[in-house]
């Protein structure tokens, strides 16, 4: 979501400035085009020549340099950018900022900003919860200006608290979400990702390999383009991206609960869960022992709740989105369950293919509505994400 877009890296005098060619790189790897300015202080920890490299355009560094093609520089990059960030920002600058000095290229340039300006603090926890300091970061909230959290760790000072700049690609996802286009907005979403685990004994579940990396793709991109979203996923191994609400369970039938609290108020309902069809008929309170009384030969179960047949049915104004994991007559079964669960679309992959299925970054899918079929090609899940979305879109209008 980056390609193309103007991005005007405004480089500070503080040890993280270490990680800012980091930032550079992702930028670049997003096919974002990127400007930087040092200040004086920041070329005592990073050279100008990495940021030239890196961004493969000029590094700003002094106010009163030869002119580069006549532009008066800090107001032809002011007009440039699409967004300023500030990364990191010392407690100097947040000053100079929220007090209107100008006394360099990057105050200067900051004082002609016509675009979004964003700021990644970085500096000692003492500096960050000085009153002056929260009193200037409070003035440039006031102002519209983006002021990102910092970590809490051991920092250069050797104190432990507060003010560690943020790492590089969570400030580059920072930048994203800021200028996706939030052609969602007012739509709520739920989205549910991830495998269901139905439990034998108090050691022993049934499981499935799904990752949940669809599912959490989903509401990542839904989130950025403005969506309300409640994410509701099973047990996985990744970190919950930022949506509205956040709902962990663990069974199929927790989960079917989760959607019922929400389906009412939701305009889309995406199901990228991977919900188990059975569970154990009897569970154990202990541990079963493996004796030969009691050896697991024969294992009873019992149908779940299908909750994609179930909410489909009782669907209204809302779109719903099944996905269906098929090793066999693909489109057969998928064209089946669009009818069966009411689905407005269905995105069917076949878990045999490489490059497709549970656990990868990628995936090979089709897209199945009541009209038509649509054969994708490879792409990652973010991308395939962005597509499902588009197609959720034009369905709504």
């Amino acid at each position: 979501m980056l390609k193309g877009k103007k991005i005007l890296l405004c480089v500070t005098g503080g040890i993280a400035s270490y990680k800012s060619p980091a930032i550079c790189s992702l930028l670049r790897k997003n096919e974002a085009e990127v400007k930087v300015i040092m200040t004086e202080n920041a070329t005592k920890f990073v050279t100008p020549l990495t940021f030239q490299t890196m961004s493969n355009n000029v590094c700003h560094v002094e106010m009163f340099n030869q002119l580069f093609n006549m532009d008066v520089e800090h107001i032809s990059l002011a007009k440039w950018a699409d967004v300023i960030v500030i990364a990191p920002a010392t407690a100097n600058v947040i000053g100079k900022f929220a007090n209107g000095i100008a006394d360099d290229m990057l105050t200067t340039v900051l004082m002609a900003s016509r675009s979004p300006v964003m700021i990644a603090p970085g500096m000692n926890t003492f500096m960050l919860n000085s009153d002056a300091n929260k009193d200037n970061m409070e003035t440039l909230k006031k102002r519209g200006v983006i002021i990102l959290d910092t970590a809490t760790d051991v920092l250069a000072c050797n104190d432990y608290g507060s003010g560690k700049m943020l790492e590089p690609a969570e400030i580059v996802e920072e930048i994203d979400f800021l200028l996706t286009t939030k052609d969602l907005s007012g739509k709520n979403f739920v989205i549910t990702a991830g495998p269901t685990m139905e439990p034998l004994d108090p050691v022993r579940y049934l499981t499935n390999h799904s990752s949940g990396k669809m599912g959490y793709a989903l509401a990542k991109c839904a989130k950025k383009r403005g969506a309300s979203v409640t994410l509701i996923s099973g047990p996985t191994s990744l970190n919950p991206p930022k949506v509205d609400k956040f709902v962990s369970v663990k069974t199929t039938r927790d989960m079917f609960d989760a959607v019922g609290e929400f389906f009412d108020e939701s305009d889309v309902l995406i199901k990228a869960a991977a919900p188990a069809d059975y569970r154990p008929k009897k569970y154990s309170e202990e541990k079963i022992k493996k004796t030969a009384k009691n050896d697991l030969n024969i294992l009873e179960m019992e149908k779940n709740p299908d909750i994609a047949r179930h909410y489909g049915s009782l669907k209204k104004d809302q779109i719903i989105v099944g996905f269906a994991a098929e090793s066999t007559n693909i489109y057969e079964y998928a064209k089946q369950k669009l009818e069966k669960k009411n689905f407005d679309m269905i995105v069917v992959n076949n878990i045999k293919r490489e490059g497709a299925g549970f656990g990868t970054d990628t995936n090979i899918v089709s897209i199945i509505d009541k009209d038509k079929v649509d054969d994708l090609e490879i792409m990652s899940k973010t991308d395939l994400a962005n597509e499902i979305l588009d197609r959720v879109k034009k369905l709504m209008s």
